[in-house]
C-alpha cells in the first residue's frame, strides 16, 4: 500500500500544489468509511455482545442503538482520542519541511491496514480492539518513514499501560456492582420491587458520568457555550456588585 501511494505521489509531481494531493484526500475519505464499517463490525459486538447474548435486546435493536449512540459518543467524546491518534503518537513536526504529503500517505496507509485487519478479524470471529489496530498501524508507518525518532515512545508506553489497566479496573467495577446487585436485589424474596427502585439510581449514575465526561473532556466546540455562560454569569455578578 505504501509503495503504491509513493508511486502515485511521484506521478503527480507536475500538478499544481492545490490539486496535487486531492486524490489522496478522496482516497482517505473512502478508506475512512471502510474503516468505520470495519470498526462497527467488530467493536460494536464488544459493546452489545453481552446484551444480545443475554436477551436484553435483539440483534436489530442493538444495531439501531449502536448506530445512534456510537455516533453521538464519537462526536461528543471522541475529540481527545482523535487528538492523541493524530499527533500524540508520532512527532508530526518532522513532516513540516515540505513533507506533509508523506504524513498524508502514512495516515492513509495506516487506515487501510487497520481496516483490512479488522475485517479479517471479524470474519475470523476475533473480538479485537479498533484502537489497538490504528495505534499499531500509525506506529508502523512512522517507523518506516522516520525511524525510531518519529515515535513518541513515552505516549506509547502510557497507551500500552492503559490496555492492561482498563481490563483490570473494568473487572473490579463489574465485580463490585454485581456483588451489590446480587446482595440487595437478586437474593431478596421479591427482587422486582428492589430492582425497580434501583433503576433510577443506575440511570442517574450513568447520565451523570456521561455528562461529566462531555463537559470536561468533550469536543472543543462544546467549550464555547461553557465560556459564554461563564462570562455571562461573571457579568451578572459584576453588575450586582456595582
Amino acid at each position: 500500500m505504501a509503495s503504491t501511494v509513493a508511486t502515485l505521489i511521484a506521478s503527480t509531481a507536475s500538478v499544481p500544489p492545490a490539486q496535487q494531493f486531492l486524490w489522496m484526500l478522496i482516497l482517505g475519505f473512502i478508506i475512512a468509511f471502510v474503516l468505520a464499517f470495519s470498526v462497527g463490525a467488530n467493536d460494536v459486538a464488544n459493546s452489545f455482545g453481552t446484551a444480545v447474548g443475554s436477551g436484553v435486546v435483539t440483534l436489530k435493536q442493538a444495531c439501531i442503538l449502536a448506530s445512534i449512540f456510537e455516533t453521538v459518543g464519537s462526536v461528543l467524546l471522541g475529540a481527545k482520542v482523535s487528538e492523541t491518534i493524530r499527533k500524540g503518537l508520532i512527532d508530526v513536526n518532522m513532516y513540516n519541511s515540505s513533507q506533509e504529503h508523506l504524513l498524508m500517505a502514512g495516515s492513509v496507509s495506516a487506515m487501510f491496514g487497520s481496516a483490512v485487519w479488522q475485517l479479517v478479524a471479524s470474519f475470523l470471529k476475533l473480538p479485537i480492539s479498533g484502537t489497538h489496530c490504528i495505534v499499531g498501524a500509525t506506529i508502523g508507518f512512522s517507523l518506516v518513514a522516520k525511524g525510531q525518532k518519529g515515535v513518541k515512545w513515552s505516549e506509547l508506553i502510557k497507551i500500552v499501560m492503559s490496555w492492561f489497566i482498563s481490563p483490570l479496573l473494568s473487572g473490579i467495577m463489574s465485580g463490585i456492582l454485581f456483588f451489590l446487585v446480587r446482595a440487595f436485589i437478586l437474593r431478596k424474596a421479591d427482587p422486582v420491587p428492589n430492582g425497580l427502585r434501583a433503576l433510577p439510581v443506575f440511570y442517574a449514575c450513568t447520565v451523570g458520568i456521561n455528562l461529566f465526561s462531555i463537559m470536561y473532556t468533550g469536543a472543543p466546540w462544546l467549550k464555547s457555550p461553557r465560556r459564554w455562560l461563564a462570562c455571562a454569569h461573571f457579568r451578572r455578578l459584576q453588575a450586582s456588585v456595582c
